[in-house]
């Protein structure tokens, strides 16, 4: 027998259905609006549902956990998840398996307390601030490795606002969409503003362990969800979570603030 033909066969079963063998593929996320809503045993959100549908009709039963991120990284590369939702390309990250096609996009932007306004229109503008960050984060090469400012880490995207408003840090970084999100959700409207200079504009994936068949299955996933994203029930989901409408596929690699200045409107992890 060719040994080629025991991995065809492991391949195919991986990419019809993970029931086939008893088995779930297990996917990690951290919940963060609206890409990942979870509000007690129910979860939700643009790129949940997203990937959910992509899967239903791939055949591929999915159990999901949702952590903080460094917890969702360190269960992947420690091999006890399949796979994690809402991940960039990053070079650091070359061993796993992304799609051509993404999820979603995020805008890395700064968020300021009112009564203490910023000026910020390149990095010379954060020097000798403290800016408020998640853990496990990255933003663009040039935010993470300045060490003209400090990235003070918060344990939630609540608490980073908390410390905003209670000015102890002097601005906090996170998606677009999830920071306006938050101020209307924790009655900041008139106390918090989002600056208009995007950090970075970065496509959302989900990535794979590489394991037998997970090759075919990120393909079979990326043309099944370039099918879907055509669809009008996806452009239902985007109206839905974000109060837009569906555009045109993110933008990968995204350009930093050292490169352009972006006036725009993001994604995130």
């Amino acid at each position: 027998m060719s040994p080629i033909f025991p991995l065809s066969v492991a391949a195919l079963l991986a990419c019809l259905s993970f029931s086939a063998l008893g088995e779930k593929l297990r996917i990690v996320t951290e919940p963060w609006s609206p890409y990942v809503i979870v509000d007690g045993n129910h979860a939700s959100g643009l790129d949940y549902d997203t990937t959910s549908i992509v899967f239903e009709r791939l055949g591929i039963d999915v159990e999901w956990q949702f952590l903080p991120w460094k917890r969702c990284l360190m269960m992947l590369s420690e091999g006890e998840a399949d796979g994690v939702l809402d991940i960039f390309k990053d070079e650091a990250r070359a061993d796993l398996l992304y799609p051509n096609e993404p999820l979603s996009s995020v805008d890395w932007v700064l968020f300021q307390a009112n009564a203490r306004p910023h000026a910020f229109n390149s990095m010379e503008d954060l020097h000798g601030l403290t800016v408020g960050v998640s853990p496990g984060y990255r933003y663009s090469p040039a935010f993470d490795n300045s060490t003209s400012f400090i990235r003070e880490p918060a344990p939630s995207h609540e608490a980073n606002f908390g410390k905003l408003i209670r000015d102890r840090i002097d601005l906090m970084v996170t998606d677009r969409l999830l920071g306006r999100q938050m101020i209307k959700r924790l009655k900041l409207e008139g106390q918090v503003s989002q600056l208009p200079v995007v950090l970075n504009h970065r496509g959302q994936y989900l990535a794979l362990r590489p394991n037998a068949g997970m090759d075919l299955l990120v393909q079979r996933f990326s043309a099944e969800l370039k099918r879907f994203k055509r669809e009008p029930a996806y452009a239902e989901l985007v109206e839905r979570y974000t109060g837009e409408m569906s555009t045109a596929r993110p933008e990968e690699p995204g350009e930093s603030v050292d490169k352009t200045v972006e006036q725009q409107e993001s994604g995130a992890l």
